[in-house]
C-alpha cells in the first residue's frame, strides 16, 4: 500500500467517527522516519480512543501494517504509527498544547530567518 493510499484511508476512517480538525502534513522533506502526519481531534476520551482504533482497524483490513498504537491508556493523545503514515488523535487543549502543527513547519520559518540575518 502507498503512502498516499494509507494517508486517505486513514483521513477516511477519521471522518466516519467525526474526527474534528483534521490536519494532513507533508513531512517528507523534513524527516526520513514518516512521509506524512496526520493530527485530528477527539472530543473526550472515549471518541479519541475510538478514532484511533477505527484508523488502525481500517488500516488493517485494506492491508497495511499498523507498526504500533501507543496512548491507549490515557485517551487524551492516541498515536497510530502505520510506518509512512503517523497518526495523533488528541483533545484540543493537548493538541493546543503541544502545537504539533507549528513544530513540523517551523524549521523552515527558522531557515529563513537565519538566512535573512546572514545575508
Amino acid at each position: 500500500m502507498t503512502p498516499e493510499t494509507m494517508k486517505k484511508a486513514a483521513v477516511a476512517a477519521l471522518e466516519d467517527i467525526k474526527a474534528s480538525d483534521i490536519t494532513v502534513l507533508n513531512v517528507k522533506k523534513l524527516t526520513s522516519m514518516a512521509d506524512y502526519m496526520i493530527i485530528a481531534s477527539g472530543e473526550s476520551s472515549r471518541q479519541v480512543k475510538a478514532l484511533a482504533r477505527n484508523v488502525a482497524d481500517k488500516l488493517r483490513e485494506a492491508g497495511a501494517e499498523v507498526v504500533g498504537v501507543e496512548g491507549e491508556d490515557s485517551g487524551e493523545w492516541v498515536l497510530v504509527d502505520l510506518g509512512h503514515v503517523i497518526v495523533h488523535v488528541m483533545h484540543p487543549a493537548v493538541r493546543e498544547y503541544y502545537n504539533l502543527e507549528e513544530l513540523w513547519t517551523a524549521p523552515k520559518a527558522v531557515r529563513k530567518k537565519v538566512a535573512a540575518k546572514d545575508a
